[in-house]
Formats: C-alpha cells, structure tokens, sequence
C-alpha cells in the first residue's frame, strides 16, 4: 500500500481535489436555465448531484471521518469563490476592458442564493455521508445499493428543501416553492439511482485498490470533530 498520503490511501486527495472541483464549477454554471425536454433547470442539476456520488464513495470506502475533510474542504473552496468574485467585481474595470457586464452575470452572485446554496449543501452533504454511514452499520455493510439510494433521498430531500425555502421563502407563494422542492428533488434522486452502478464499480475498486472498507462503530459524527 502507497503510504505517500497521511494514511496510506493513493486516491484519496485525488477524489477530493476532483470533489471540490465539480462542486465549483456547478456553482458557476448554475447561473444559465437549461432546457432538458420539458423541463426547465438550473445548469447546476447536471454537475452538482455528482457531488453526492463522491460523498457515498468517501463515507463507503474510507469512512465519514474522510467524507467530513472533503465538506470542510468544498465549503472553504466555495465561500473563497464567492469571496473572490465579490471582490473582483467590485474593482473598477480597466479602460480598455468592455465585459464587465458579462463577467458580472457570470460571476455575480446574489446574496440570498449564496447564503442558500452554502448553507443547503453544508446540512445536505452531511446528511447524506451520516445516512450512508448509519445504514452501514445497521446492514453490516451489504447491500450498498439501501445506502447509496438512501443516503440519496435524505441528503438530497435535506439539500434541496433548504435552498429552495431560503432562496424563494416569502418571494414566491408556498405552493409554488413545494412544486420546486419536488421536481428537483426527484430530478437529483432518479440522477443518482441510474448512477448506483457506476457507483458499485467505483466503490468496488477502490476497496480493492486502498485495502480498505471502513466502517464507523467508533467514529464522531460530529460535523465539527476532526480527531478521527
């Protein structure tokens, strides 16, 4: 086993690095409205629900312990986004440069959606890895599809009900915002279920590969602990 990592694992930084690059880009391209048939979404729908994917594989293969680094880790990624954008558009443009009305609806975020996302994806993350880590234990870890499909239908209920009440509560009528929670919630749940086998194949060959399957009967899952 490669010991060229804190604790042996050869992919692990890889996955993440991978992990928090996905998540920003989904927050970039979450600006544009797609059109996928019928259906009206945010660019984001087809990058972000990746997100969970690898949030199974860290709590499945090496443990909540890891999948709390890589939330940590996307989460200071993303308010340094937003941080950096901020400050950027702020500056006074050069002379020469004519995209500052460009740059600003690409980069331009609106603080209300900003504080939704950050705070959607910190709770449904965290969701998602404790649910996969739970059901675990409780199926002696057989059957990986029960935890990947549901950790996906907490984490993703938990996600998408915070942004959408934080971004439209009060904006918009009740009954408008419930139809958003559905379709996107059941748009991001039928995503991850059609990825179950990629997910088995990645899974498995990690644990193939790191030696390794973790399973957390003595871990805290405390967001905030970072001593396992």
């Amino acid at each position: 086993m490669s010991k060229t990592q804190p604790h042996g694992y050869k992919y692990l930084d890889a996955l993440i690095t991978a992990f928090v690059v996905i998540l920003l880009v989904s927050n970039l391209v979450a600006q544009k409205i797609c059109r996928i048939g019928p259906l009206e979404v945010s660019g984001a729908v087809i990058l972000f629900p990746i997100t969970y994917i690898f949030g199974d594989v860290f709590t499945e293969v090496y443990g909540y312990g890891a999948s709390r680094r890589a939330i940590w880790l996307g989460f200071f990624g993303t308010a340094l986004l937003y941080t950096m954008a901020t400050i950027t558009i702020s500056l006074p443009a050069a002379s020469g440069w004519h995209n500052q009305a460009a740059f600003e609806t690409v980069f331009g975020f609106i603080p209300r959606i900003l504080f939704a996302s950050i705070i959607a994806y910190f709770l449904g993350e965290f969701a998602n890895s404790y649910t996969l880590a739970r059901l675990k234990l409780i199926t002696n870890g057989e059957m990986l599809w029960t935890r990947t499909v549901g950790s996906t239908i907490v984490g993703q209920a938990v996600d998408t009900a915070v942004v959408m009440t934080l971004t439209f509560g009060f904006t918009l009528p009740w009954a408008d915002i419930g139809r958003l929670i559905v379709t996107g919630y059941l748009l991001k749940v039928v995503y991850e279920v059609l990825a179950t086998p990629v997910t088995y194949a990645v899974v498995g060959w990690l644990k193939r590969s790191e030696g390794v399957d973790a399973f957390d009967r003595h871990t805290s899952f405390n967001p905030f602990h970072f001593a396992d």
